[in-house]
């Protein structure tokens, strides 16, 4: 589909045709073991999208055989092989842009002008590992005592579970695979039950650039506990690596600690927007916009805390109230929709619910708050001021359109507020003072800190953070080594006395 097509609902039905509803095992696309299925729906309508084949802990067995029985033959083939099948496959997702674009704007909700960045930015993991593949360093050096050769080599760590949210149905999916396949893991892939036709059309993708059958498993289901539940008790798995919830994430942990599985783990986030009183506040609120509004707050890196000296906040707030209040609500697909639904009507009772109960304690409504009324899960952006410190909004993920702003009046309450979360995944900081930005960088507990910038995700960077957010790194050289082991062998030195 060309960029300039006009999305019709011709379209959008013929693109639905060629998405693979089973489940890619061994290569081969089949129906669930039961004959089960569920709908996929369009968060902005409610409507059915397409039934697809719900698997069975059966199945996710099968899946697991097949991933063990090309294990050791995926591991030795040669890394330039990896790295040109993934090569491959960031070409092809890029000719399918569109495609996958309309898709996650389907299947997710989010406007086809943010969905067309995620594919950008999804493509990307596969480009940049396919360059890391033949970079898997190892090292050789003299023991100390110089008794001795020192061999470090990276070897794959095996079979792992991924397993994916619905809120980046392309980037979360290929921030997973595309490290896996360049050191030489195989996988079962488990999507979320909301978003799976990205991962089926991604699969299908990967199959076309030349992914050996049994590499790439993916079994798409309603309940997530019928796949990891008998995948975590093998002992032929090695790695678990889930993006979602802390509670969830929690549970898997527990879960991954009977077979001591290797553990990635991305889980919830609190994000601080801190305006110091010396920032442009022009840029903190287009800052602010970019940090709150990507993927209309379904981000676990949105800005959810906006935490502004007391001297800037009437001016900041007043002029994000009317930036987020200028944005248009609609259909993904529909020309000038800035945002679109929230992913189903449980979330977006939740998030009124943070909203009235912010209200009651003590914060006044700068922008929105209501929700939307007609069909869809729609949610306006909304601006709070004045929240008391102790506000439970501040304490919660919000995962929607809603930016809660409270003061502070120096940087050492800035920091203590910022800290005050068992989160420590995204941060921001807007600052002219480049020695306050590494200062408080020092001092806030946080895997990442965007410095005058509201985006800060990229392949090439470590993705990941502290606390209850969750242990391990995506992306990166530091995403790699997520999915190998270290083996070290000691050699005589022939040389030594």
């Amino acid at each position: 589909m060309p960029e300039t097509a006009t999305v019709t609902p011709e379209l959008e039905r013929l693109l639905l045709s060629t998405i693979p509803t089973g489940l890619l095992i061994n290569g081969e696309w089949r129906d669930a073991s039961g004959g089960g299925t569920f709908a996929v729906e369009d968060p902005a309508t409610g409507k059915k999208l397409l039934e697809i084949a719900d698997a069975t802990s059966a199945d996710a067995m099968a899946a697991l055989d097949a991933a063990d029985a090309v294990q050791a033959s995926w591991a030795r083939t040669a890394p330039r092989v990896r790295a040109e099948i993934l090569r491959r496959g960031f070409e092809l997702v890029t000719e399918r842009a569109e495609d996958f674009a309309l898709l996650m704007t389907l299947e997710m909700g989010k406007p086809l002008a943010e969905a067309r960045g995620e594919v950008t930015y999804g493509a990307e993991f596969l480009r940049w590992f396919s360059e890391e593949t033949v970079r898997d360093y190892g090292r050789y050096l003299t023991s100390p005592e110089g008794k001795n050769k020192i061999l470090v080599q990276r070897k794959p760590v095996g079979p792992c579970l991924l397993i994916t949210p619905w809120n980046f149905p392309l980037a979360m999916a290929t921030r997973k695979v595309a490290p896996a396949i360049a050191a030489g893991c195989t996988m079962v892939l488990k999507p979320a039950k909301f978003t799976p036709l990205t991962s089926l059309l991604f699969a299908q993708v990967m199959q076309e650039a030349g992914l050996p059958a049994g590499v790439l498993n993916v079994v798409a289901s309603s309940s997530a506990s019928a796949i990891s539940g008998p995948l975590m008790k093998d002992s032929r798995l090695r790695k678990v690596s889930f993006t979602g919830s802390t509670p969830v994430g929690r549970r898997l942990l527990a879960d991954a600690s009977h077979n001591v599985l290797r553990t990635s783990m991305e889980l919830g986030g609190n994000a601080p927007f801190i305006v110091f009183e010396d920032a442009d506040v022009d840029k903190a609120v287009q800052g602010a916009m970019a940090a709150k509004m990507r993927n209309m707050g379904e981000a676990c890196t949105a800005a959810n805390r906006f935490l502004v000296h007391e001297s800037v906040a009437e001016d900041f707030t007043s002029k994000f109230a009317a930036a987020m209040g200028s944005l248009t609500l609609g259909r993904g697909t529909d020309p000038g929709t800035a945002v679109g639904p929230i992913i189903d009507g449980g979330a977006r009772k939740d998030i009124h619910a943070l909203v009235t109960e912010a209200v009651e304690q003590g914060s006044t409504v700068a922008t929105g708050g209501a929700p939307h009324d007609g069909a869809g899960y729609f949610y306006p952006p909304t601006v709070l001021a004045n929240v008391p410190h102790d506000a439970t909004i501040l304490a919660s993920e919000i995962f929607g359109p809603v930016a809660p702003v409270t003061t502070f009046r120096t940087e050492e309450e800035a920091i203590r507020l910022a800290n005050a979360s068992e989160y420590g995944l995204a941060s921001y900081l807007f600052s002219r003072d480049h020695a306050r930005m590494l200062r408080v960088a020092e001092q806030i507990e946080f895997g990442m800190v965007g410095f005058n910038s509201g985006m800060i995700s990229n392949a090439a960077a470590p993705f990941g953070g502290v606390k209850q957010s969750g242990l391990g790194r995506e992306g990166g050289a530091e995403g790699l080594a997520e999915y190998t082991t270290a083996q070290y062998i000691a050699i005589p030195d022939p040389y030594a006395d």
